[in-house]
This record gives C-alpha cells, structure tokens and sequence, in this order.
C-alpha cells in the first residue's frame, strides 16, 4: 500500500477547491457546508464517505485561513501533527466511566 502525502494531498485540493469554490477564506461557507455534513453523518453515521465529507470540509478551512494570515500548506499540515502530540499529552478522564453520547473532555487544570 503507498503512503498517503498529506501535503501534497492538500496542494492538489486546494487548486481544486480555488476552482470550484473560488478564492479566499469562505469561512462561513465552510462552515454551512460542515453543518449540512454533520447532519447527514447524524442520518448515516455507518455512512464513512459522509466522515470524510467532513474531513475534507475542514482541511479546506484550515488551509483557507491559513492561507489568509500568510501561513502554507505544511504550516497546516504542522499544526496537525502539533496538536495530536498536545491531545495525546493532557490528561483525559476514564471513558468506561463516561456518558457515551457526551464528548469526552480533557481534564483541565485550574
């Protein structure tokens, strides 16, 4: 199986997207769009072509506003990274003890 490039990933859909969508942040477009998905995926949650729906929809907002405060692609694909690592080192509360249809929030400390 080949490798998935991320970054080249985003560069090919950011030209479609430009194309198709037009140019600059759209955020609020972005945003209708992830609503109406996030509906379909409460329809069809076994559905996997509506998650990715969605995952596309916010890859195209983060490049959209990075794009708009100066920042590239890989400062994207950066943040991605970065914030995986922030998750993976806060600490969570147990999830058997915890509601299975509430988001499961990190604990924060005071």
């Amino acid at each position: 199986m080949q490798q998935f490039d991320l970054i080249a990933h985003l560069y090919r859909q950011r030209a479609f997207s430009r194309a198709t969508f037009g140019p600059g942040a759209r955020t609020a477009g972005v945003l209708d769009h992830i609503c109406k998905e996030l509906k379909e995926i409460e329809a069809k949650p076994d559905d996997l072509s509506e998650w990715v729906d969605l995952i596309l929809l916010a890859l195209d907002g983060a490049w959209r506003r990075a794009e708009s405060c100066g920042f590239s692609i890989e400062v994207v694909v950066a943040a991605l990274a970065d914030k995986q690592v922030r998750n993976e080192l806060r600490d969570w509360p147990d999830w058997r003890t915890a509601d299975p249809d509430k988001a499961i929030e990190h604990v924060r400390k005071s």
